[in-house]
């Protein structure tokens, strides 16, 4: 398991990193976003041990990384955005090159090359120089590097960007295929790819990490809206146990549409059936009632314009 406490990382005055806290589990995929300038990519730095924090610490299987860099290293895989890549090698020169870097010989480098080639499909680019490949093969060189050893966690900062809708499929099962061996950290702009992927988001905004939760928790709201012809529900329905306030609009003559905001710890499904018998118990007509439903875009919008929805400000 992975394990960041309390880091803190400034550059000069300026505190890129300020206080982040967070721990992922083996076997998880997780999503770490946040606009341009927000401190994932120092985040990811410092997991690597490629920078080291000004407080806190990062532990992997309880091993600190400060206290033993090169031991944890040896078990971390990691694409930056941009790939160091030399481009006048070709690819087997450049894989063979990264396999000597993280200690890999004999049998064992043979093995890992044969393995991390195959994954990434790049049997047969293996003597093409690098400076010759597309966009997308060159970021499938990167991930095999980073493959490379079997790495117990994955850290691809944007894998998918500037690949065509084929690639990204390529590039997406690929990510779910290393999934199932090790630990992904996935820093990424495009939500779908977190929707996809990711069953846990870490939104950053101004260096703070200002919100951990999974997207299951996300996408469900602490919100009930119904429409109604009940012309004054909303003293009845804020009433309700679990219920924090009602809020109501006129839709057009006759309808209304009531918004209840719900306690977190409210449960959903026995809140319709309480409202569904309101309604039709005052004699009035139920004309519809659901939960209302928000996607990771959304939320992350909602963060960036202010700090998190009311019922995730706690989550981080």
């Amino acid at each position: 398991m992975l394990q960041a406490k309390e880091l803190t990382r400034c550059y000069g005055d300026f505190k890129a990193v300020d206080n982040v806290s967070f721990s992922v589990d083996t076997g998880e995929i997780v999503g770490l976003l946040g606009p341009n300038g927000a401190g994932k990519t120092t985040v990811m730095k410092v997991l690597t041990g490629y920078l080291e924090p000004d407080a806190g610490r990062v532990t992997f299987d309880g091993v600190d990384l400060s206290a033993q860099r090169i031991s944890v290293q040896s078990r971390l895989g990691y694409l930056p955005e941009n790939l160091p890549i030399y481009g006048e090698l070709t690819v087997v020169d450049y894989l063979d090159y990264a396999a000597d870097l993280k200690g890999l010989a004999g049998n064992a480098k043979r093995d890992e090359l044969q393995r991390a080639v195959a994954a990434t499909d790049l049997a047969g680019r293996l003597s093409d120089s690098i400076n010759t490949l597309s966009r997308g093969l060159r970021q499938r060189v990167g991930v095999a590097q980073a493959i490379l050893g079997s790495p117990s966690l994955v850290i691809l900062d944007e894998p998918t960007n500037g690949l065509d809708p084929e690639q990204t499929q390529h590039m997406r099962a690929l990510i779910a295929e290393i999934a199932q061996h090790a630990t992904v950290i996935l820093s990424t702009h495009i939500m779908q790819e977190v929707d996809a992927l990711c069953s846990r988001a870490l939104i950053m905004r101004a260096g703070s990490l200002a919100l951990d939760a999974s997207l299951k928790e996300l996408q469900a709201s602490g919100r009930l809206v119904l429409q109604t012809d009940w012309q004054d529900a909303a003293p009845t329905l804020s009433a309700l146990s679990g219920v924090i306030n009602t809020q109501s609009r006129q839709l057009e003559a006759g309808l209304l549409e009531y918004s209840l905001e719900l306690k977190e710890e409210a449960d959903g499904r026995l809140l319709q059936a309480m409202v569904s018998k309101a309604v039709i118990g005052s004699g009035n007509n139920l004309y519809s009632l659901q939960r209302e439903k928000r996607d990771l875009e959304t939320v992350f919008r909602q963060i960036n314009e202010g700090g998190a929805p009311r019922e995730y400000k706690d989550a981080a």
